[in-house]
């Protein structure tokens, strides 16, 4: 508890953007939030008044953190859950618990226990060999989609395989780095879902409106609010999964189910038990943000209501260029608020660095396409001084 205050004190493990934003949820409500960032220079810890540096594969370093929290949160997935096993031993309160974070930790275990509830997924198979890939993709069609099962995001840890020869030069390589791996079969799909959930530890759940998510080269760009087209009998399929889902796992803060919307209903791609990418609209366009319904959950507060302020809402992911312009950041914010005075912006503090996410852009409406057009022309000058219709500022 913070004497100061009289409040509890969250503790975030990882000191990125989503512990940046999180923080800011937190000023608002008047908690501590303290973040343990890995360096110095990372997008929390730049704002962050509480930040101790360690690294969240060192045990002691988390002990340390942990003995001066009421409370320990996460803004992602790669604590190994023994470590966080030994803190729970300890009577550390850790939100969400080891045994939820590990079916989200890694892929193969989460396939396994969906494939048990039920839940609609993707073909899927271990792999041990080589032949383990070539029998799967024989077995029904090719391609087929070779997942690392642990520590993949963003693209990364995900491999598109068109044919058997693919397979047996890339699997044994992997198998041979200690990769545990997945194969599953690649979903013809009308377009990506998320649905965003909140539990609390009385269980209490909230649910925002089900997003579309637009993708490119694995890296989410877009996320449209509501998804537009999507029947009313669908959200509440996602919203309802998702809730069973995080009632089962006895999940505790935020869930993201991701999913594929096909023809033949929607299947479960991946689950995050944290803020994420999908819900970063909701800083603006939702009575309550997820970051700040996080810290609501893990605090066991009762949830605040999810609606929309307006009929739509476009996020645009800010990614670095390949060649990082000459004009500042400050010169580009100048320049977009002279153009889109209604634009809301937030601005991670990282170094630019090609395809990294330096940022979003938020922007409320009546009309999704005006919306989503605008979205992605803010997004793209704050990333490259350029604007898309032509218009150059030199």
């Amino acid at each position: 508890m913070d004497k100061r205050t009289g409040l509890p004190i969250v503790g975030m493990v990882g000191g990125g953007q989503l512990a940046r934003m999180t923080h800011q949820a937190a000023i608002s409500l008047g908690q501590s939030l303290r973040v343990l960032a890995a360096g110095e220079n990372e997008s929390a810890g730049l704002v962050a008044g509480e930040v101790v540096h360690g690294h969240h594969t060192d045990l002691d370093a988390l002990r340390s953190f942990a003995a001066g929290v009421d409370v320990l949160t996460f803004d992602h997935e790669h604590v190994p859950g023994e470590h966080l096993l030994t803190l729970v031993m300890e009577g550390v309160t850790v939100r969400p618990d080891p045994a939820a974070l590990g079916v989200a930790q890694d892929k193969l275990i989460m396939r396994e226990l969906m494939a048990g509830l039920g839940v609609p997924g993707p073909d899927f198979a271990e792999v041990l060999s080589v032949d383990d890939v070539v029998e799967f993709g024989d077995a029904r069609t090719w391609p087929v989609v070779l997942k690392a099962a642990k520590g993949g995001y963003d693209g990364r840890g995900v491999w598109m395989l068109d044919t058997g020869q693919q397979a047996r030069e890339l699997v044994p390589e992997l198998l041979a780095a200690g990769t545990p791996l997945l194969v599953e079969e690649k979903v013809v799909m009308r377009r990506e879902l998320a649905a965003l959930i909140a539990r609390s530890p009385f269980g209490q759940g909230a649910a925002w409106p089900v997003v579309e998510t637009v993708q490119s080269n694995g890296i989410n760009t877009e996320v449209l609010a509501p998804a537009p087209g999507l029947s009313e009998e669908r959200v509440h399929e996602a919203q309802d999964l998702a809730l069973r889902i995080a009632a089962h796992l006895n999940v505790t803060g935020l869930l993201a189910v991701e999913l594929f919307e096909t023809d033949k209903g929607l299947l479960v791609n991946e689950l995050a038990m944290r803020p994420h990418n999908s819900g970063h609209w909701t800083m603006d366009g939702s009575r309550t943000s997820q970051f700040e319904q996080h810290l609501r959950a893990v605090l066991d507060y009762p949830l605040g209501t999810t609606d929309l302020l307006a009929p739509a809402c476009v996020m645009a992911n800010v990614l670095g260029a390949d060649v990082a312009p000459k004009m500042g950041t400050d010169e580009r914010l100048h320049h977009l608020f002279a153009r889109y005075p209604d634009v809301r912006v937030h601005l991670y503090g990282k170094e630019e660095r090609p395809g990294r996410k330096l940022g979003h852009v938020n922007l409320l409406g009546e009309e999704l396409e005006k919306l989503r057009d605008r979205a992605v022309l803010a997004a793209h000058w704050l990333s490259h001084a350029v604007w898309l219709d032509g218009y150059e500022i030199h």
